[in-house]
């Protein structure tokens, strides 16, 4: 039995966006005239288009799964089962596989009927060959969508929760887990570094949740949302009469949180005068309320999380270092979305899930638009901007501007955009192969020390994060 099968040459491929593995366009072609399909094989063959040649339907269908990732063009007048049949056959496996039925000039009526029923399309013989690529390129692209979006539901209710819920598989995000997993029991005092939106406050309730405190308080306070006049009596507690309008004995957050964890959120804008007070905390494990000369001891673990890097001089105004040290035990950076691009599609995928349920909405199609700007856009307010965008494609409620900036990002990049992304990745890749050993690193590249740094800064390329061990040199 004739059969044929060529991978397509590799510019056939389509553009991998992120969301999907390039691949180009396939097709099951069955035909029982030999002639004919042998033809047809060679014509496919010269458009990068891969080809599974059948003499019979009956040879074809055991490749024809519910996965199939082609289109299937048959011959509707063949022995055995025709082409009728055989469409049949594959309503019931996946109405969705795209069909493309061959014709003679008696059969057109019967072919648009199944048009009707939803075949993809008919070509009447004797057909151009243009005319065959052309409709199996458009239906093996819808064929594409459909996988793809099928794909993205079927993860969007897949993903369960993790012992460390973090979604990611890049290797800051797998560093950032085996981490949590060492640490989770050792108490030690912990500062999560990343920008808004990163998932700081996910890093504190994964290492609470892990550790042999997740039977007591997660108790989290946002340091910046408090007025200073009533941050030190949150934290510390008062007894009764400490101070004017103090009526009754209270039990400080961080008294509360003993047994458990001490989540600091946005502790860069604790006030400096606090910020002593929490240092003594620190160091001796007790705390004194406000007007009141008890002592009582603590069995804590701070986890302490900001957006600055309260190690650079420039803060020094506004944090104590001396602070900064003892809350530097462990550091946990996150890397912003930009920089974990291939972790994206897995996010949305999760917040379409969650969306839908929240909204008790089906998830819809994704059109190319929405991909491309999810892996173009930069993401500035990162995973939570991402969740926000994903309520809003469930609700179908887009803001009115996205169309036009999504259209502006499947723009090409200008030359200089490209070659600054090309340098930056090169680094990114020097640095990783080199795990994070700045003279290894300055070799391979063949530039000069200053210039190396001077371009970690313009790309906002984080060195630590490449460090392979504790006592690779900081040069």
């Amino acid at each position: 039995m004739p059969r044929a099968t060529e991978s397509p040459p590799p510019s056939a491929a389509a553009p991998d966006d992120g969301l999907r593995k390039p691949f180009a366009p396939h097709a099951v072609f069955i035909d029982d005239d030999d002639e004919l399909r042998r033809a047809n094989i060679q014509t496919l063959k010269l458009h990068g288009i891969s080809v599974d040649a059948h003499a019979s339907a009956l040879a074809a269908l055991p490749a024809l799964s519910r996965d199939f990732d082609g289109v299937v063009v048959t011959d509707i007048r063949m022995p055995d089962m025709d082409g009728l049949q055989l469409f049949q056959r594959l309503r019931g496996i996946d109405p969705d596989i795209p069909v493309i039925l061959i014709t003679g000039h008696g059969d057109i009526a019967t072919a648009v009927q199944c048009m009707r029923d939803g075949a993809y399309d008919f070509l009447s013989k004797p057909y151009p060959a243009d005319r065959l690529i052309t409709a199996i390129t458009h239906a093996a692209e819808k064929r594409r969508l459909v996988l793809e979006n099928r794909r993205l539901r079927e993860a969007a209710f897949a993903i369960e929760a993790d012992e460390v819920p973090f979604i990611g598989a890049t290797p800051a995000m797998e560093r950032i887990k085996q981490t949590l997993r060492h640490i989770a029991d050792a108490d030690v005092d912990v500062l999560v570094e990343g920008e808004t939106g990163t998932g700081k406050e996910v890093v504190a309730t994964a290492l609470h949740r892990l550790s042999r405190r997740r039977h007591r308080a997660l108790v989290a306070i946002n340091c910046g949302a408090l007025p200073e006049s009533v941050i030190e009596s949150e934290l510390f507690g008062h007894e009764a009469g400490a101070f004017t309008g103090a009526q009754k004995k209270r039990i400080g957050r961080i008294e509360h949180a003993s047994g458990g964890t001490l989540f600091l959120d946005e502790i860069e804008s604790m006030p400096l005068a606090v910020q002593v007070k929490l240092l003594r905390v620190l160091e001796s494990r007790q705390i004194t309320p406000l007007g009141s000369n008890e002592v009582r001891t603590l069995d804590l673990r701070v986890v302490a999380a900001t957006k600055e890097d309260l190690g650079s001089p420039a803060i020094r105004a506004k944090f104590r270092e001396d602070l900064f040290y003892r809350l530097n035990v462990v550091t946990i950076r996150i890397p912003p979305l930009r920089e974990r691009r291939e972790d994206i599609p897995l996010l949305f995928a999760h917040y379409l899930g969650h969306a839908s349920r929240r909204f008790q909405r089906d998830i819809p199609e994704m059109p190319a638009s929405i991909r491309q700007h999810l892996m173009t856009h930069d993401w500035p307010g990162n995973v939570r901007e991402l969740a926000h965008f994903a309520e809003r494609v469930v609700l179908g409620v887009l803001n009115a501007p996205a169309p036009a900036a999504v259209q502006a990002q499947t723009e090409a990049p200008s030359l200089p955009e490209r070659m600054e992304h090309f340098e930056a990745q090169l680094i990114r890749d020097a640095l990783a192969a080199h795990r994070g050993d700045i003279k290894a690193t300055l070799e391979a590249l063949g530039i000069p020390r200053k210039t190396f740094y001077d371009k970690l800064q313009r790309h906002g390329i984080d060195r630590q994060q490449y460090l392979g061990a504790s006592n690779a040199p900081d040069l």
